[in-house]
């Protein structure tokens, strides 16, 4: 009855249509088209839309689309997380080898149901003993050691293998892992079969990490034949082959080349594998893809959605069944987005993220602690980042939707935007002849290379927002002088049958330029008891001074510097006056390009007459080279606008400076 009644309702109003729309939304934007004002073009290279109709979803089809069944865009399990949630892991890397068991356990017994075992880089590199201390110094304090059955002793000592699975990325050392694993069960009198979950080696990735392996990949797909053998033949429940395409999303790349070099490097290990007898059917459902996780929330959606219909396309194309099409995922929370400042904005990164990847339908999730890139976590940064996921599986019940993205026309549209994309970009790779070969070539990396300055110039231009850096910083924040603990060095050394040496996938955060000069201004705070100071000369009444006083005041703050603002200055003379008085070594002129004319010059020669004369800069840039000049001719040292490379100038500044 209600639905009749809603229907007459409608009848009596006629059906808005999308031309309805633009034309109201363009009279909304006083004539500025649609395309040019509410359009966003991402770094994939995909034009999101204001908004997305039926029509937009009558074109991709999708009613044949189930979760559980190919191509899988809706889910790898026909009830999602439904059935048995996901695995909730924590990284436990910089928490030193004695204390892990203890730590560990504490936190198993607080929502952890999954464990992820960090090892330490010798270890990842299959390094000789006596080599541990020179070939991966740093890397120590953030992994474990997996050398002996002590080891693994000290490690998992007491926890029940059986009712919670484990997880390591063993890089080309996954079969000895395997092996400790295994004896170690078999000497606490457990049978090898407790162990499951995923020990997987990834030789690309420590590969691009470190630019070398101490062995050849043929040696490494022989390992990797061997153990994806063995566990088969003994039906272990453990995933062998892994594919870290995070790691690309980490050094700056966008979600096109995550998808598309993380897709090259599965079908790179599944052609080594076949080659040695273990078959697609065998060796596909051994596969654990990781993704990394960042802040464009449905981009983050499409992309886990995409990356399963992408596999599903390759593994058909080879005659894979259904089982071998069926993407498993593992998602963690990026370190490309995370700060040192204002470093409990994270929480809030990390929250979104962690929504992205149960909506995109991760199998486990990792959630990075909100001071993780600047320090080993403690037991404070560890809760909260499990509690995170937590209350989205309890408190948002996230867990009683199976697909909860699927039918939005946005986010399905975006799927299939970027599995397009990343097919091409696939099919360049193994035009190149295949993954193994675009790596020799430094090919990938450079793409990355390019896409991370394009990233981190659109932060350093703030065209990109990063809360608390760039944007809204807070200047009685104090940094700390630690290190950055996210960025390894690590060198490793080869004997004449080691992978030739490749150029490095360098991981970076894209608000790294900006804490550079919050430390420059920390250290001088530090050596005169005061931050650099700048004087905000708003000349004439609010209307005329307010927007660039403002727009230089948060210009200036990223930096470091401490904004002393005076409004309302009437004259060039007046303002000359104040502005020196202050002792500012730096003045910033703030009014109108139609007043600029008559008030810069004067004031800033006055400035420049001064017996220290602080540096000029006027807000805004003139319109014309001719007018630039004749302001440099007065004094004027710099201009900030919207174009002007915060970073650049700030950091050029702070030269003249001295800090």
């Amino acid at each position: 009855m209600s639905s009749n009644i809603t229907g007459s309702l409608f009848a009596d109003f006629p059906a808005a249509s999308d031309a309805d729309w633009r034309q109201a939304a363009e009279e909304s934007l006083n004539g500025a088209p649609i395309e040019k004002k509410l359009v966003t073009r991402t770094p994939e290279g995909i034009d999101l839309q204001p908004i997305y109709s039926r029509a937009d979803g009558e074109k991709l089809r999708l009613a044949d689309e189930w979760p559980g069944l190919p191509p899988y865009v809706r889910g790898a399990d026909p009830l999602g997380s439904r059935a048995n949630g996901w695995f909730i892991c924590q990284n436990l890397a910089g928490v030193p080898a004695h204390d892990f068991n203890a730590v560990l356990r504490h936190d198993l017994i607080r929502g952890l149901n999954a464990i992820s075992l960090p090892l330490d880089a010798a270890t990842k590199l299959g390094l000789p003993s006596e080599e541990r201390a020179t070939g991966a110094a740093s890397e120590r304090e953030k992994g474990l050691p997996m050398r002996t059955t002590e080891d693994v002793d000290h490690a998992l000592r007491g926890v029940e293998l059986a009712s919670v699975p484990l997880f390591a990325s063993a890089g080309v050392a996954a079969l000895p892992v395997t092996m400790l694993l295994t004896n170690w069960l078999v000497g606490q009198s457990q049978p090898p079969s407790n162990l499951h979950g995923a020990v997987v080696g990834d030789p690309f990735s420590g590969w691009l990490s470190y630019g070398r392996l101490p062995v050849s990949l043929e040696t490494t797909f022989d390992d990797l034949a061997t153990l994806t053998s063995w566990v088969q033949r003994d039906g272990l429940r453990l995933r062998t082959i892994g594919v870290d395409a995070g790691a690309w999303a980490d050094a700056g790349a966008h979600a096109v080349q995550e998808l598309a070099f993380g897709l090259a490097t599965g079908v790179a290990y599944l052609r080594a594998l076949d080659a040695r007898g273990i078959g697609i059917e065998l060796a596909a459902p051994r596969v654990l893809f990781t993704y990394a996780l960042g802040s464009n929330l449905f981009m983050e959606i499409a992309k886990l959605r995409a990356a399963r219909l992408l596999w599903a396309r390759a593994i058909a194309a080879t005659g894979g069944g259904a089982e071998a099409q069926r993407l498993v995922c593992h998602g963690r929370t990026t370190a490309w987005n995370k700060t040192v400042l204002d470093p409990h904005v994270n929480l809030l990164r990390t929250t979104s993220e962690a929504f992205a990847g149960v909506v995109g339908g991760c199998a486990g999730l990792q959630v990075g602690a909100f001071d993780a890139c600047e320090r080993a976590p403690d037991e404070f940064s560890r809760r909260l980042a499990r509690n995170v996921q937590i209350i989205l599986a309890e408190e948002c019940q996230l867990g009683r939707v199976i697909d909860p993205a699927g039918g939005s026309w946005y986010v399905e549209t975006v799927t299939r935007q970027l599995a397009e994309k990343a097919w091409s970009l696939f099919q360049d790779i193994e035009r190149r002849g295949g993954m193994a070969a675009a790596i020799r070539e430094g090919y990938p990396q450079a793409l990355v290379e390019k896409t991370a300055a394009e990233r981190i110039g659109a932060v350093e231009l703030r065209r990109d927002a990063v809360i608390g850096t760039n944007l809204q910083p807070n200047l009685r924040e104090k940094m700390s002088p630690e290190a950055d603990f996210a960025t390894p060095y690590t060198t490793v050394r080869s004997g004449p049958d080691a992978a030739p040496e490749v150029k490095r996938l360098v991981p970076r955060r894209r608000a790294a330029p900006f804490e550079a000069l919050r430390r420059r201004s920390e250290a001088w705070l530090a050596r005169t008891g005061a931050r650099p100071k700048v004087f905000l000369a708003g000349l004439g009444p609010r209307k005329q001074h307010a927007a660039r006083v403002d727009f230089s005041s948060a210009f200036f703050a990223a930096g470091g510097f401490e904004p002393v603002v005076a409004k309302g200055l009437e004259t060039s003379e007046s303002a000359a006056r104040a502005a020196l008085e202050s002792g500012a070594p730096i003045v910033v002129i703030c009014s109108t390009d139609e007043t600029y004319p008559a008030l810069v010059p004067p004031l800033a020669a006055a400035l420049k007459a001064a017996d220290k004369p602080p540096l000029v800069v006027v807000a805004g840039l003139p319109a014309t080279p001719e007018l630039q000049q004749q302001f440099k001719s007065a004094g004027v040292d710099e201009f900030i606008h919207l174009r002007a490379n915060s970073v650049t100038l700030l950091s050029a500044l702070q030269d003249k400076l001295g800090l």
